[in-house]
């Protein structure tokens, strides 16, 4: 089985962020406070309570050089967590938003981080010595509608945005003063702060988690319409798939290498997708393990399907003697999956493991290595 160590935090988690040595996580049982859990004798203590957001947190992201944690809430601010000898102490983040902020992610040399908002804008944090603050630097006029997700792109310069409008945006967020610029010409750092570099139109619904892969080379997202979204050569031509699968629809996106893509969301179980010697995308499996009825097909048609659903019957199975009236949805997770973190080995770029948190309250542990039939996706 995948999933190799199952933890019941709280009622509900709304995000989760790991400690750059694995030892500790924070997550926010959803409310207006972050929790930071560390494994102590193979029991998992409470340390520390970070309160300063008055509504729910709704992103949390930990550095790993750094060891700051930064988080963002529906209360429009952000604050930057930084360890001073037993104590989290926080620090206030000028976002300049009139509406809540979503998502926060720091940039590769964790010099900036970004964060999406309901404003329609994302902002582009970065520290001031002189002041002892952190501003930021907004891309406006860009997005039609709320920023759902972000995704910095390795080179530390061109971000990934996802927005209920529909659309994945990519954009420069070049600062002065903070990133260095290249020599050479035709580089990132010729671009201007808040350049649009790629508007993508691919999906008709609501759009989230987007991701870039380990090389920069291909981002994904996922739309509400149950599809996912495969996008290379991003710039002037992009080539650009979707996958369009019969379940529901995902939230969260995790490239574990160039070729293989983890989804997760409102099935509870975490999707694999891989791409083959040509570059086609395909779904490959689910990665929990199901328990599906033994009596009927696997699959019934579209109509059964309903008819089903609506009389209480599982989705896979339905039979015809009696009405199956237990819940196969899933099967670690027992509600949405809304965030997935991975856990690198230190120095290593390669995952192999990573953990998932949701509704249900649960961060789970999932190792790749233990599925044979995906050694050949995961190089």
């Amino acid at each position: 089985m995948a999933a190799i160590a199952v933890h019941q935090f709280a009622q509900c988690i709304t995000c989760h962020a790991w400690s750059p040595d694995r030892a500790m996580v924070a997550f926010c049982p959803n409310n207006n406070e972050v929790h930071i859990y560390k494994l102590i004798q193979e029991k998992w203590e409470k340390l520390h309570v970070l309160q300063k957001h008055d509504q729910i947190v709704s992103g949390i992201d930990w550095s790993v050089r750094s060891n700051r944690i930064v988080t963002v809430s529906h209360d429009r601010n952000s604050y930057v967590w930084n360890q001073e000898g037993s104590e989290w102490v926080p620090t206030l983040v000028i976002l300049r938003l009139n509406r809540a902020a979503f998502c926060v992610q720091w940039s590769p040399k964790e010099n900036k981080f970004a964060v999406g908002s309901g404003a329609k804008t994302v902002c582009i944090c970065y520290y001031e010595q002189e002041n002892n603050w952190w501003v930021s630097k907004l891309i406006r006029k860009r997005h039609d509608s709320s920023v759902t997700s972000v995704a910095w792109h390795p080179n530390n310069v061109f971000l990934a945005t996802t927005s209920t409008d529909g659309k994945c945006r990519v954009f420069s967020t070049f600062i002065k003063g903070v990133d260095i610029k290249e020599k050479k010409e035709g580089t990132s750092s010729d671009t201007k702060f808040g350049e649009q570099i790629l508007q993508l139109d691919l999906s008709f619904s609501w759009a989230f988690g987007v991701k870039w892969s380990p090389g920069g080379n291909t981002l994904a997202y996922v739309g509400h319409n149950s599809m996912i979204y495969f996008v290379d050569d991003v710039g002037p031509s992009p080539l650009a798939q979707n996958v369009a699968f019969r379940d529901l629809p995902l939230r969260d996106v995790l490239f574990v290498s160039e070729k293989m893509v983890i989804g997760v969301g409102f099935d509870c179980n975490p999707m694999v997708f891989a791409a083959d010697e040509t570059g086609i995308w395909t779904f490959i499996k689910f990665l929990d393990e199901r328990k599906t009825s033994s009596s009927g097909p696997k699959y019934g048609s579209q109509f059964s399907e309903a008819f089903g659903k609506l009389y209480g019957q599982s989705k896979y199975g339905v039979g015809n003697d009696a009405v199956e009236s237990s819940r196969t949805r899933g099967g670690t997770h027992v509600n949405c999956i809304n965030c997935i973190v991975p856990l690198r080995e230190a120095g290593s770029s390669r995952i192999t493991r990573f953990t998932t948190s949701g509704l249900d309250g649960k961060i789970v542990t999932w190792d790749l290595e233990s599925q044979e039939d995906l050694l050949n996706y995961h190089l």
